[in-house]
């Protein structure tokens, strides 16, 4: 019976050990099938109104072990193009921009542009493995028209290696593997004006009645007052006279 006993003993405490083994293992193992989907070139904010401006900051890591990213290269869409451009400086990195001729010239606030920017590229620099570089353009105006921007990139690494970040997710299909970084459009906001048309009514601000109420009470009684002082004090000075 003893010996029955240890046996059981023993057993459990191997139980235990594997399942300490086991369990944690399951998790690195889990961690390493997640790590490649925070791998992905992202783009912050992820939305944005049609028709703003917005400031697109593209978050780049590096995928390798044993190379650094050497250069990236971003495709800006023509099919609904940008008007205006910008390029943020990134210290130890050149910038190139390419840009085509539109059939149909933009019009905005700024004036006429007939060209528009096609792709940007930064290279000369370098992302180690295990670091991630930010890489940010204006737009100005975002286009109309679309609900969807794609912003499809190519990351090209000291070891020769060059990541497509090219492919759109499909409906019904598992997330791809390189996903292009994708900029929502969302309606643009509606402007109001208030109380600044000439003639048109003036649009108090919240509370503001409220509180003009209470200003207008406590004046009153301000001035009730002053009236009993006023008559008291005449009174006092009719019954010295007499």
């Amino acid at each position: 019976m003893l010996r029955t006993t240890n046996t059981r003993r023993c057993l459990g405490a191997r139980s235990l050990l594997r399942a300490a083994v086991t369990v944690p293992a399951a998790a690195a193992a889990v961690l390493l099938l997640a790590v490649p989907a925070l791998a992905h070139i992202t783009v912050t904010p992820d939305s944005a109104p049609a028709g703003s401006a917005a400031v697109l900051t593209f978050h780049v890591p590096n995928e390798e072990a044993r190379a650094d990213t050497t250069k990236v290269d971003m495709a800006i869409p023509t099919r609904h193009p940008i008007a205006d451009v910008l390029v943020k400086p990134v210290p130890g990195w050149t910038i190139s921009i390419k840009t085509i001729t539109l059939a149909k010239p933009i019009v905005t606030d700024d004036g006429k542009f007939t060209q528009a920017v096609s792709e940007v590229i930064w290279f000369g620099g370098k992302i180690a493995p295990g670091q991630f570089q930010d890489f940010s353009i204006t737009t100005d105006p975002l286009p109309d028209g679309v609900s969807a921007l794609a912003f499809k990139a190519l990351q090209t690494y000291s070891n020769g290696d060059v990541v497509r970040w090219i492919d759109l997710p499909q409906p019904g299909q598992p997330a791809p593997d390189h996903p292009a970084p994708v900029l929502t459009l969302t309606k643009a906001a509606a402007t109001t004006h208030t109380a600044a048309l000439p003639g048109g009514p003036v649009s108090p601000a919240p509370g503001s009645n409220g509180t003009a109420l209470a200003l207008g009470a406590a004046g009153l009684a301000v001035g009730l007052l002053a009236l009993v002082v006023a008559a008291v004090s005449l009174r006092r000075a009719r019954a010295s006279s007499a």
